[in-house]
Parts: structure tokens; sequence; C-alpha cells
């Protein structure tokens, strides 16, 4: 089978791994790809968003199959244009109608009420509903919770102690602050618990879980600072018993892919279930409708079958084939730990170009089975072969053991080879289990 795969990023390199190392795996496209990416196939320059150029790629290069990393071409509707053309490959990922659990928080609030998946409680106001808005946030309890409607680049969720801040927060997202992705505002009651992400795979009927995961978005230890992309995750998550999952499984997998069904919805891919855990119970915090970055490179890892067949087996609504209903894929005993390596001054101003010194061979399908796992996200290799940082979260390592003490070592191991100018990683991932 030959895959194009779409993004840039740490996460599609860890998906550019996977996909390589099955066995039915021919040839390996990514666009645009990154070095690390270029170790499990070949880079092309096409833009993920340019659905026709991708279109004609695939037809001259006979790609079976297209795997979309990032979130902007599935709530662009890349799936509907490639059904639109008959010769185009299938793709995995929902239908645009569908992308609007990730692309609209409104929506997805409204989905979630539908269908009786519990989440927090919220109202969402338009610029038009600007003077109930503030009203509605002069009484509201604090912290209040702001959520700009539309994608943001991870930056649209703010946490707020003071109203006349929350105020003033809000009128600037309906004036603009995050572009179009403030149309509309959010407001939702705060939730104080733990988080955790969940991840499935579905056919629109047949879903099946990978590993959970926890991630660490704060820049600083002890989860302080700014919020990030993400400088961290384990896998599988310590709290998450056998009870937990199956009542994240019962009240909110299983009526997700439901409601998506009832609704007339065409998903036929990943589902995100970012998670908080209030007193024990699961509530919602947010849908993706893509795998996490950095979760990807933690929770890929532990997997014990091969990814391909999986996701050919989605467009062809075929997983019941893999797994039986509400199952899991297969998953290798013990755990994973990823820690980030950031520029300095992420996730604010931060210089690029900086030369990275250090064994950083990037995981492949040569990689042995035992070894950490080095993978790169904001790299790139100048005219002189260097490879030089090129993005905010540089590279991740990944390390696996037989429980989490020891993956988290293995991470750090790998870390510790490598080196930039500025380089800063949090030492407390995965730390407290």
């Amino acid at each position: 089978m030959i895959v194009l795969l779409l993004g840039s990023g740490g996460r599609e390199h860890a998906l550019a791994h996977a996909i390589a190392s099955s066995s039915d795996c021919e040839k390996l496209f990514t666009a645009p790809g990154n070095p690390g990416t270029a170790a499990c196939g070949r880079n092309v320059a096409l833009d993920p968003l340019d659905f026709e150029a991708l279109m004609d790629f695939c037809e001259e290069e006979g790609v079976d199959l297209v795997v979309v990393g990032p979130e902007a071409p599935l709530v662009a509707g890349i799936v509907d244009a490639f059904g639109e053309r008959p010769t185009a490959p299938a793709v995995v990922g929902p239908g645009k109608d569908a992308a609007q659990l990730e692309g609209s928080k409104a929506f997805a609030k409204a989905f979630m009420a539908r269908h009786g998946i519990p989440t927090a409680g919220y109202k969402a106001f338009t610029a038009a509903e600007r003077e109930e808005g503030l009203a509605h946030l002069a009484a509201a309890p604090t912290p209040i919770v702001l959520k700009a409607d539309g994608l943001a680049a991870g930056k649209g969720v703010l946490i707020l102690e003071d109203r006349a801040e929350a105020q003033a927060e809000f009128a600037a997202m309906l004036d603009g602050k995050f572009g179009d992705a403030g149309h509309q505002v959010v407001v939702e009651q705060f939730l104080d618990g733990v988080e955790m992400s969940v991840f499935a795979v579905s056919d629109g009927e047949t879903y099946a879980l990978l590993p959970s995961s926890k991630d660490y978005k704060r820049i600083g230890e002890g989860d302080t600072g700014l919020n990030t992309g993400g400088m961290g995750a384990i896998s599988p998550v310590p709290y998450a018993d056998t009870d937990l999952m199956a009542r994240i499984r019962e009240r909110i997998v299983a009526p997700t892919v439901r409601g998506l069904a009832k609704d007339g919805l065409d998903y036929r891919g990943f589902i995100y279930f970012g998670l908080m855990i209030v007193d024990g119970e699961p509530l919602v915090i947010e849908y993706n409708c893509r795998m996490g970055d950095p979760e990807t490179q933690a929770v890929l890892p532990l997997l014990d079958q091969e990814l391909l067949p999986v996701l050919e087996a989605l467009p062809d609504g075929r997983l019941d084939d893999l797994v039986e209903p509400g199952g899991d894929l297969a998953v290798r005993p013990g755990a994973a730990a990823t820690i980030v390596l950031a520029s300095g001054g992420y996730p604010e101003a931060y210089s690029k170009d900086k030369a990275i010194e250090g064994p950083a061979d990037p995981a492949s399908p040569a990689s042995p089975a035992d070894a950490a796992l080095i993978y790169h996200a904001g790299t790139r290799l100048d005219g002189e072969g260097i490879l030089r940082t090129n993005g905010g979260r540089v590279m991740a390592c990944t390390g696996r053991g037989p429980n989490l003490a020891a993956a988290l070592d293995q991470a750090n191991a790998a870390a510790d080879t490598l080196c930039f100018e500025k380089l800063y990683r949090r030492s407390d991932i995965g730390s407290g289990f």
C-alpha cells in the first residue's frame, strides 16, 4: 500500500514511524514532513490545505490512502473534497460537518448536550450578544473559562481568576484577538480534577480504544506558567483503572460514536477525548478529530499490532474485522513516556536555526525495538546537512519500559544526549505516580 501522510510535526513523525513499520506499507510520502519523517519515507513539498494539488499528486504516485495528522485540513473539508473526485484515494478522518467537533466548541457542546455526554456547563455568545455575555460573566463563579469557538492553534482557551480580566478578554476575543476563531465565545464552568486523554479509532459504527495518556501543557515545573502545545506525555495513565475506563467507554466513547451516526455525520478516523476526572467521574473538556501531540509519541509505541491495517479498515467500515466491537487495539505491557525538548522562550518569542548536537537519529523502521525513540518536530536540515532548530517544540524523546519509572529513565537518558542553545525541558514529566 502507498500512503500519503499530511503534516510536519512530532505527531506526524510518530505516525510515519508506525505506518512505515507496517508490513504492508510499500511506500510512504509525507507532505511537507520534517527530517524525522524523511527517515521513514519521502517528504514532498505540498501544502496540506491545497486539496487539488494533493489529489493530483495521489493520482501521479498511485497513492492508496491519505492519513491526516493536523486538524486544519479536516476542518477545511479534505474528506469531502477527495470524495468528489472518483479517482482520489480514501482519506482517514471525519467529513467537514463531523470535524466541527473540533472546529467549533459551541457545536461540540451542543452535540454533547443532545446526546447526554457529561461535560462542563456552558453558554455561548456571539458579537451580537456581547452585553448579555458581559452580564453573564459579572455573575459567574471564578475561575472563569473562556474558549474561542474555532481553531486557534491551541491558544484559544483562557482560565481567569478575575472577573474584570475575564470580561476584557471576552471582549478582545469577540473583537478579533484570535481572528475568526473568536467570532463566538464559549463561557464554560471550571472543572477541578485530573486530566487525561483517551483515543479511539472509529469506522462510523465500530470503535476501538488506543492506550490512554496524560499530557503536560504548562511550560513550567509543577504545571505552572503558560499553556503550550505539550511538554511531555505518559501512557497509560496510572489512575485509569478498569472501572474508570469502563465508565469512560460507557458514558462518553460509545455515546459519541452512536451520536455521530444518529446525526448522520460521516466520521471514519481518530477521535480524541480530552477528559477531566472529577471525584472519580469523567467529563469531556474537548474533542479533537485527530491524534494529540505529544500524546501520539507516547501512545503509538505501545501498540502491539500494526497501525496501517487499522487505518486501511476505517474508510471501508471494516474495523470489526480487526477488533471486537467496543474492544481495544492490542497493546504491549509496560509504559511509555515522552519528554519534549523546546526552544528557550517558547511558547512566547524564541530563536530558530540553532545547531542540534548529539546522536539525533530519528525514529525509523530500522530503530531497535528496545531503544528510545527520537521524534523530530521543529527541525530542519540546512544546506550543509546540519540539523537545526525550526520551531518552539524541537524534538521529543520517548522511552519504553516495564513500568513508568523505567520508561522515564530511558526517555530522560535519550534527552540528555541532545543539545542546542537555550534548550528547555521539564524534569517533572510523569512524577508523582
